[in-house]
């Protein structure tokens, strides 16, 4: 099952050397191969269907210098020969090592001196989106005009995989169009509401035969059924405008005994429950009325909608007693103030950034008689200087007259067929929108210092912005980044500290945190799979919001903080509200606000691989599987993927009926000569984490269906099933009991730990993962990382300080 020799396709006789007195000889590795290979793999059927023949002496070509490279790495590490069989001498191996190292590198080298070692990259979905808020100043929606992106090497950001289609293309023209019609303000500024809700006026409360009782000061909501219909809909409002809205939510616990009332709030046209949106969760004590503050950023004709949670009734039941008799907690909604869209000025600050102070005449239209548009008394000019200054942002460099002539053409063109200024410029401007040089990262090297030898070609200092800016923020660069690259400051080591500093502390490093974790820790497949109702129906939707909270809060702490990437292993810390506190079982935790808490000694939490959200999106929804979360923790921590299992081998389908432990049917599949060798290292990491259930949960037991889920004797549906075994041995022979100990021995090795890590970082920062040709730069990352402690920021300065992610 392991990658091997075995499974490579290999050499040729005619793989041979020269000698400086130009005799030919066969060269080391052909000499090893002959020696230790070539029984197990030639002939008619060779072990793993590949021969030893098939492999080229041609290293510039790049998939098979990437085979060669997987050759290396079974040598160095000695997975090949296998231990049983005759092995080479260490001079006869290191020899054939030198040999392959430099041939690889050497052809390495000389492609990216000519094609770079990133390819052309265009921004993905997120950093388009960014992109656009941030050159027009305005937040549009444009989730239905952008496909997701496929992930390669882990991220989405991956330039090999970015492909461009003439759908995609058409798509981008909706979205210039989109976003200019909100950035330009062609109408006259929009009213502003202010105003307060009665919640006993919304025809979504029933007054009487329902489950919502009319009180004095609100209205009180005994369940919530959301396949009722059973919530508080908003039908009295709805947003008239795109923009900002800040809302005032009054509430209180209503007969809760004390104890504060959940309740969440969603957005969106509500015309579907798919198509709501989750504001957030919030609280309020009991008895005691709490205003609940919020902005949000709305679409034209959306409503919000008000859901009680964790209610123990069920409608039938209030209705039954009826809501006036009914003696069971509840929450009362009191009011709801509305306010928006927030402006800071009109015309917006996205209209002036296009056309500064130029005119705005009302030219009213057939079917818009507000209708504004700009003026200008001279175009040609005014559309020189408005396309320079855009471009130059939106190409994110210094743009010439070459760069504006096809625009400004398009634009005189217009003027020309008697378009009105502001309608030319739109042409104009959305061509710049849709060019190339927009969409694509298009990374240079400084013209005075062209690389005259094969080496990595230094970016210059727009590009190494862009670079930076996309790494931290997802997004375009800012002024104080086009500055320093002007003035050619930006590549100093000093300046480019000082500018990783500001940008971290920056609200847009949020991106950094949300879209990194989002792909390496897989957070952004937490609704992939939904727990089964039956055996886990303690999990809800608070849990998995509270859950994804928690890691992202964690990464932020141990980012700003510089604190060791050992935290991401094991922590003394973590970030909890009442419900996952109670999900831990960690006391003295009230309410839906995320806190910073201590782990008690005793706990089995601390760090990421302990994290439900980890062990959700790790699991299937209804059993949990070793293989599956050890190789999770193989490519994602530890940086040692491993491969894929031969198509010959059936995958192992868990016993939920408890019969059969996922250990005992694991011993029967490492009994396959094939999978045996990469199950020694997959099932350790497994086994560790199978104290923690399908929703992380800490278990001692698994869980199993009795009769099939129907209630039994004593009316249960889930019974204990066998006992969890978490105890295995690492692959070097170290032994661990549980997860606590497992924890010790990955932070004996904090140096590997950082070494995923940083490749994992310079995956995601260059839109290339790490080749063997940069292992040198990732061992000196990890060394300089080391001496600081391994902190997680200084790691990020480090990669950003690198050769690699500073060149071409």
């Amino acid at each position: 099952m392991g990658f091997s020799l075995c499974a490579l396709p290999l050499l040729t006789v005619d793989a041979r050397g020269a000698t400086a007195g130009g005799k030919t000889e066969a060269n080391p590795a052909e000499r090893l191969f002959n020696q230790y290979c070539e029984k197990c793999h030639a002939g008619t059927k060779p072990k793993g269907d590949f021969r030893l023949d098939s492999l080229s002496p041609d290293f510039s070509d790049r998939k098979n210098r990437e085979t060669w490279l997987g050759v290396l790495e079974q040598l160095e590490t000695g997975k090949m020969p296998p231990k049983d069989k005759p092995r080479p001498a260490p001079p006869e191996l290191q020899a054939t090592v030198k040999w392959i190292s430099e041939r690889a590198g050497a052809a390495e080298l000389a492609r990216r001196a000519t094609e770079g070692r990133v390819v052309l990259r265009r921004l993905n979905r997120a950093e388009y989106a960014n992109t656009m808020r941030d050159l027009l100043g305005v937040e549009v929606d444009l989730a239905d005009l952008l496909p997701p992106d496929t992930s390669v090497s882990g991220f989405d950001n991956t330039a090999a995989a970015l492909h461009t289609s003439s759908y995609l293309i058409r798509n981008y023209l909706d979205a210039a169009d989109r976003v200019l019609n909100e950035a330009i303000a062609s109408k006259p500024q929009p009213w502003l509401l202010k105003k307060r809700f009665d919640i006993r006026e919304e025809k979504s409360v029933k007054a009487t035969g329902s489950v919502y009782r009319h009180v004095d000061d609100g209205v009180a909501i005994f369940a919530a059924w959301e396949s009722a219909n059973i919530r508080v809909t908003m039908w009295n409002f709805r947003s008239h405008v795109r923009g900002k809205y800040r809302f005032k939510i009054s509430g209180y616990g209503f007969q809760s005994e004390g104890k504060p009332v959940n309740f969440r709030v969603t957005a969106g046209t509500l015309k579907e429950v798919t198509e709501e949106r989750l504001i957030d969760y919030y609280a309020v004590p009991a008895d005691k009325p709490t205003v609940i503050e919020f902005t949000e950023q709305l679409e034209p004709e959306n409503r919000i909608r008000i859901i009680a949670e964790g209610l123990p009734a069920l409608p039938p039941a209030v209705e039954k007693i009826g809501a006036d008799k009914y003696k069971g907690p509840g929450l009362v909604i009191q009011w709801v103030d509305i306010e928006g869209p927030l402006m800071e000025s009109w015309p917006p600050p996205s209209h002036k950034a296009i056309f500064g102070d130029l005119k705005q005449v009302r030219l009213p239209a057939p079917n818009d008689p507000d209708r504004r548009e700009v003026v200008s008394e001279q175009p040609m000019v005014d559309a020189e200087r408005i396309l320079r200054d855009f471009a130059r942002r939106a190409f994110r460099r210094p743009v010439t007259d070459a760069d504006i002539r096809p625009f400004l053409a398009r634009v005189q063109s217009r003027l020309e067929q008697k378009y009105s200024f502001e309608q030319a410029m739109r042409v104009g401007l959305r061509g710049i929108l849709v060019s190339p040089d927009f969409l694509f990262l298009r990374e240079k090297v400084p013209a005075s210092n062209p690389a005259k030898t094969p080496a990595p070609a230094p970016l210059d200092d727009y590009a190494l912005a862009s670079r930076l800016s996309y790494f931290l923020w997802s997004s375009m660069p800012d002024e104080p980044l086009f500055k320093l690259a002007g003035a050619g400051k930006l590549h100093e080591p000093g300046v480019l500290r000082e500018q990783v500093e500001r940008m971290l502390n920056d609200p847009k490093a949020k991106a950094f945190t949300e879209n990194f974790t989002g792909q390496w820790l897989s957070l952004r497949a937490i609704d992939a799979t939904s727990p089964d109702r039956t055996l886990y129906p303690e999990y809800d939707d608070i849990l998995k919001v509270a859950m994804v909270k928690e890691t992202v809060l964690f990464f932020d702490e141990v980012l700003k903080r510089d604190l060791s990437l050992a935290n991401f292993v094991a922590s003394d810390f973590t970030f909890v509200n009442a419900r996952l506190a109670k999900h831990y079982g960690l006391p003295g935790v009230e309410g839906t606000e995320m806190r910073k808490v201590t782990l008690p000694p005793t706990s089995h939490r601390g760090g990421v691989l302990t994290m439900g959200s980890v062990l959700k999106v790790t699991a299937n929804g209804t059993t949990t599987s070793p293989v599956l979360r050890g190789a999770w923790v193989l490519e994602r921590i530890l940086g040692t993927p491993p491969p894929k299992p031969p198509a010959d081998v059936e995958a192992i389908e868990p016993d939920i009926r408890g019969a059969t432990t996922i250990r005992a049917q694991l011993a029967k599949h490492r009994q396959i000569a094939s999978c045996a060798s990469c199950h020694t290292k997959i099932d350790p990491p497994g086994f560790a984490l199978e104290s923690f259930d399908v929703i992380g949960g800490w278990r001692d037991h698994y869980r199993a269906l009795t009769n099939g889920g129907q209630k039994d004797s004593q009316g249960r549906r889930v019974r204990p099933g066998p006992a969890v075994d978490p105890a295995d041995a690492l692959p070097d022979g170290r032994q661990f009991h549980d997860i606590d100990e497992y924890k010790k021995l990955l932070l004996e090795d904090k140096d590997q730990l950082a070494r995923a890590l940083t490749e994992k970082l310079l995956a995601y920062s260059t839109g290339a993962a790490p080749t063997p040709m940069d292992k040198p730069e990732i061992e000196a990352i990890v060394r300089n990382a080391g001496k600081r402690n391994y902190g997680f920021k200084s790691l990020v300065h480090e990669v950003v300080q690198s050769q690699v992610f500073q060149s071409k």
